[in-house]
């Protein structure tokens, strides 16, 4: 084999394992004072090359709470969950394909069809990846609300 071929060989291989994506776990947390909780997406890849990835959604709360549950997983661009409060005291995770309802005061979290949600509801940020492409919470200051394409 020529050096040449080679090298191309060696820099092919260094690329590719450079793009295969960690299945080293990415939490983004955020804390919410009004309800004393806080809210922690964790996102896995699922996939060494595509962007395919587990979210997990996790609370902390008063008293000692502390529940989790797996979230809609992302098959492809779907990983952004955005956070919003509802002014009876509990939060909505919502993504693409699924709504989550914390209720911080009985320690649950409990999955809602979108026509159940509250209209009124306030946003707080997003669980997304910034211009970097790191996964993190973004405040409602840092990107304002972006909405979900109707299905």
């Amino acid at each position: 084999m020529s050096k040449g071929v080679s090298a191309g060989l060696g820099t092919f291989l260094l690329l590719v394992l450079c793009s295969c994506r960690s299945d080293t776990p990415q939490p983004a947390m955020v804390e919410v004072p009004s309800v004393g909780t806080r809210v922690t997406v964790t996102r896995v890849a699922s996939h060494p090359f595509l962007a395919r990835y587990n979210l997990k959604v996790r609370i902390d709360g008063p008293n000692g709470c502390r529940a989790s549950t797996e979230l809609f997983p992302d098959t492809g661009g779907v990983s952004r969950r955005n956070l919003y409060e509802v002014p009876v005291g509990l939060l909505y995770v919502i993504g693409q394909y699924d709504a989550r309802v914390i209720d911080p005061r009985r320690c649950i979290i409990t999955l809602s069809e979108f026509r159940f949600l509250e209209p009124h509801r306030s946003f707080l940020g997003s669980f997304d990846e910034d211009i970097g492409g790191e996964w993190m919470f973004l405040s409602r200051e840092q990107r304002p609300e972006r909405l979900f394409e109707a299905l």
